[in-house]
C-alpha cells in the first residue's frame, strides 16, 4: 500500500495552465512515488513465510498480469468515462447499481483505514529495533506511541496541513534510496547455494504444495500495489493526456522490478526458514545479515520516516472516500461534511474512530502487521473486481466507444482482471473472507440510511437478496470467529 503524495482533493484544483503541467517523467516519478510505501520493506519474511523462491516467481509472474490488466483499466475507463471521477466506486455503481457502488465505497473505505493500522504497527514494530518495548508494534507501549501518532496526524489535517514539498521530496527519497542501494548489495553478496537450497519448498512440509505456496503469495503482492489505481488523479496535471498511460505502465514495470528483486534476491541471503523468523521490517534483517547493524539501522529509519509520510496521506485518502460518496449520496450525508478549511472534518474523525478502535484490538488480539494487510487487501477486492467487470461490460455493450473501433482487447483485458480479482478472493481464504464480511455486513445499515435521505427505494429484487446473504454470511463468520472454528487475527 502507498502513500499518494499529492491528495486527491487538491488534484482537482490544479491550475490548466501550462507551466503547472508535468511531462512524462514528472508523471512517471509521481506514479512511482503513490504505489510505494511500507509494504516493500517487509516483502523478505511476508513472501517467505509462505513459498519456497519458485512460488514466488510464479507469484509475480500472475501479479504482473493481473495488475497490468488493472492497469489498463483504470487508463480506459478514465478515458471513455471521464465523467466518473470519484474513484473505483463509482465505476461499480455506473455498471452495476447503488448497491454494488455502495460496497465498493465501503470496501475501499475499509482497505484504507485498516491499510493505516497496520501502518501504525509496522512502524512501531521498526522503532523496536531501537525500543524493544515496542515489540512487534502490537505492545501496550507500541499502540499507546501509535495512538499519540494517530492523533497528530489527525489534528494537523484538521488544521488544514498538508505535506510541504520538501516533506514529499524527503519521504519519496526515503522509500526510493534504501530499496535501491539494498538490491545493490544484496545482488553482490546474492549465494546461488542459498538460493537454491530447497528452490519448491517442497522440503519444507510446512509451506504445502507448491499452488498452497503460490496462494499464499498473492495477496502479499497485491498489498504493495494498492493505490495504482490513484494514478489517474494526476490526469489533470498532464502536459498531454496519453502520457498518463505511459507513465502508469513505466511506473508499474519500475515497481515490479524492485519488489520481485527485493523478494528474490532476499532469499539468496538467507534461507526461506530464516527469511520467515525475521521480525518486520524484515529488508533490515537481510541486510544486517550482509553488512551488519548499521544495514537494519538505515531499513527501519528509512520505514519510519517513510511510513508516517504514507500514513498521513493515507489518513487524507480514508477520510476522502466516504466524504465524496456522502457528497453524492451514496453514503450518509454527514460523511460529506467539511470544516471552514475545506477538511472532511466528519469523515476524518470517523475513520480515525475506527482506526484507533483497531490499534487497540491489536493489542487484545496480538494482531500483527501481515494479519492486518491482508485483510486490507481483501477488503479491496470487491471494488477492484467490479471495476474490471465495468470495463468489460462497456467493451461488450459498446459504450463509450467509436462506430467500427475495436472492443475485443479491452473486453479481455477487463475479464482478465475480473478473473485475477476472483483469483485473489480464493487466495485470500476463508478466514480473511469472513473477517471482511464481518466488516462488510453493517454497512448496509448506512446504505440503507443513505437512500432514505435522498428519497429513492432502497433495494431492487436481486440487491435484496445479495444484501440478505452478506448479512447471514456476515452473522456466520462472527458466529464462527466466536466460536474459535475459525480465526483471522
Amino acid at each position: 500500500m502507498a502513500a499518494t503524495d499529492i491528495p486527491s482533493a487538491s488534484v482537482t484544483s490544479v491550475s490548466t495552465t501550462r507551466e503547472t503541467k508535468l511531462r512524462l517523467g514528472a508523471l512517471t516519478a509521481l506514479v512511482i512515488g503513490s504505489m510505494i510505501g511500507s509494504g516493500v520493506f517487509s516483502l523478505p519474511q511476508n513472501m517467505a513465510a509462505g513459498a519456497g523462491p519458485l512460488a514466488i516467481m510464479i507469484g509475480w509472474v500472475i501479479t504482473a498480469v493481473g495488475m497490468l490488466a488493472l492497469v489498463f483499466v483504470y487508463q480506459s475507463l478514465a478515458t471513455r468515462k471521464p465523467d466518473l471521477d470519484a474513484g473505483p466506486y463509482a465505476y461499480a455503481k455506473a455498471g452495476f447499481g447503488p448497491f454494488i457502488g455502495f460496497n465498493s465505497a465501503w470496501g475501499y473505505w475499509i482497505s484504507a483505514w485498516v491499510g493505516n493500522v497496520s501502518y501504525a504497527v509496522v512502524v512501531f514494530s521498526a522503532l523496536s529495533y531501537f525500543v524493544p518495548a515496542f515489540g512487534d508494534g502490537n505492545t501496550w507501549q507500541a499502540v499507546l506511541g501509535a495512538s499519540v501518532l494517530l492523533w497528530v496526524i489527525h489534528f494537523l489535517v484538521m488544521a488544514g496541513v498538508r505535506q510541504a514539498a520538501v516533506v514529499n521530496l524527503i519521504v519519496t527519497v526515503a522509500k526510493i534510496a534504501p530499496i535501491v542501494l539494498f538490491i545493490g548489495i544484496v545482488t553482490v553478496a546474492f549465494k546461488i547455494d542459498v538460493w537454491s537450497l530447497d528452490f519448491t519448498g517442497l522440503g519444507n512440509a510446512s509451506l504445502g504444495s507448491i499452488m498452497d505456496q503460490v496462494r499464499s503469495t498473492m495477496l502479499v503482492t497485491l498489498w504493495v500495489f494498492i493505490g495504482i489505481e490513484g494514478a489517474s488523479v494526476f490526469s489533470a496535471r498532464a502536459e498531454r493526456r496519453k502520457d498518463i498511460a505511459t507513465a502508469t505502465v513505466l511506473g508499474f514495470f519500475t515497481c515490479l522490478a524492485l519488489y520481485a528483486l527485493v523478494s528474490l534476491l532476499s532469499v539468496g541471503i538467507l534461507s526461506q526458514p530464516e527469511l520467515a523468523a525475521l521480525k518486520n521490517p524484515s529488508m533490515a534483517g537481510v541486510l544486517e545479515a550482509v553488512v551488519g547493524s548499521w544495514g537494519a539501522v538505515l531499513i527501519n529509519l528509512a520505514l519510519v520516516v517513510s511510513v508516517i509520510g504514507a500514513f498521513l496521506s493515507w489518513t487524507l485518502l480514508a477520510a476522502e472516500v466516504p466524504h465524496v460518496a456522502g457528497r453524492d449520496g451514496t453514503m450518509p450525508k454527514f460523511f460529506g461534511h467539511e470544516n471552514a478549511r475545506g477538511v472532511p472534518s466528519t469523515s476524518l474523525l470517523i475513520t480515525n474512530l475506527l482506526v484507533q478502535a483497531f490499534l487497540v484490538i491489536t493489542l487484545f488480539a496480538q494482531s500483527t502487521y501481515q494479519a492486518l494487510f491482508t485483510i486490507a487487501s481483501a477488503a479491496i477486492l470487491v471494488p477492484y473486481i467490479f471495476s474490471g467487470a465495468y470495463a468489460a461490460k462497456l467493451a461488450i455493450t459498446g459504450e463509450g466507444y467509436g462506430a467500427g473501433e475495436r472492443r475485443n482487447g479491452p473486453m479481455l483485458i477487463g475479464l482478465l482482471a475480473t478473473v485475477y480479482g476472483l483469483w485473489l478472493v480464493y487466495a485470500a481464504g476463508l478466514s480473511y473472507l469472513f473477517m471482511c464480511a464481518i466488516l462488510y455486513a453493517p454497512g448496509i445499515v448506512f446504505f440503507i440510511w443513505a437512500r432514505r435521505e435522498t428519497g429513492q427505494r432502497i433495494f431492487h429484487p436481486v440487491e435484496a437478496v445479495l444484501a440478505a446473504a452478506l448479512v447471514a454470511v456476515g452473522f456466520y463468520a462472527a458466529y464462527a470467529m466466536w466460536t474459535g472454528a475459525v480465526s483471522a487475527l
